[in-house]
């Protein structure tokens, strides 16, 4: 399996479009460099809670 089959795409857009999306309706305009950042740490963190599911898995 390589690398960018592990890679959270689809929840790290999600991430970025939530926190962007909150912040212009708390704000009244979105902050895309804090969304951005905020996605990828998320995506960093998803990446490594299921890598380290898989690797503490039962068989």
């Amino acid at each position: 399996m390589s690398f960018a089959d592990n890679l959270p795409v689809s929840e790290s857009i999600g991430v970025f479009v939530g926190v962007a999306g909150i912040d212009w309706l708390t704000d009244g305009q979105a902050e895309p460099i804090k969304a951005v950042i905020v996605a990828v740490a998320a995506g960093v963190v998803i990446m490594a809670a299921r890598r380290w599911r898989k690797s503490h898995r039962k068989d």
